[in-house]
């Protein structure tokens, strides 16, 4: 479980792509100075293992679910990644719960600049959109944010500095891809509906 607190930019020095899986090794000093082998990392957004692991560095396997619902597919050497490690019992909630089960990626339709702060406006699919709503959570690439706006195919959410510079959403510009995770208790909602 993960909190959607991003505790640092990674990036990502090897990628191998095999037919139905993959691995990855990211420069991540801060995530590996307290990891383990099996520990649990979000590398934006997406939950993994690490398998292997250096001074400033892990590798883990990435599963061929995770490349079809995240932009893994699009994954290259030296991307920036936000990455954060797994929480902790009693550590504070500073985001909200985040599994690191992506429902899909969004595109990010359109920017708008305020005087200190950033609105994204990102598409939404028909199958993520009833899971979304205004000032609910979603993580986009891993980062807890509130949902500041929604319509029926698009979401927005409203970034203050900080985010914008500790983590990637700062560097993305229209028609970028982003992994995103509704809230877990809206998807149960969802399932629990099915069958009433």
């Amino acid at each position: 479980m993960f909190t959607g607190i991003i505790e640092e930019l990674g990036t990502v020095t090897a990628w191998e792509r095999g037919t139905d899986a993959a691995r990855v090794t990211v420069h991540a000093p801060i995530a590996v100075s307290d990891a383990t082998h099996g520990d649990s990392i979000s590398v934006s957004g997406v939950c993994l293992t690490v398998v292997d692991q250096g001074a400033d560095w892990f590798t883990a396997d990435v599963m061929a679910e995770s490349i079809a619902m995240s932009w893994f597919d699009a994954m290259a050497v030296d991307r920036r990644v936000n990455i954060e490690r797994a929480a902790q019992v009693g550590d504070r909630l500073g985001g909200h719960i985040v599994q690191g089960h992506i429902d899909g990626t969004a595109t990010l339709l359109s920017i708008e600049e305020g005087s200190a702060w950033r609105v994204l406006r990102f598409s939404l699919s028909p199958d993520v959109a009833p899971l979304v709503a205004r000032k609910g959570s979603i993580a986009v690439d891993g980062v807890s944010l509130t949902v500041s706006a929604v319509g029926t195919d698009w979401f927005e959410v409203s970034l203050i500095p900080e985010t914008l510079t500790a983590t990637t959403l700062g560097a993305l510009a229209p028609g970028d891809r982003v992994n995103i995770e509704t809230d877990i208790l809206a998807r149960h909602v969802a399932r629990l509906k099915e069958f009433a």
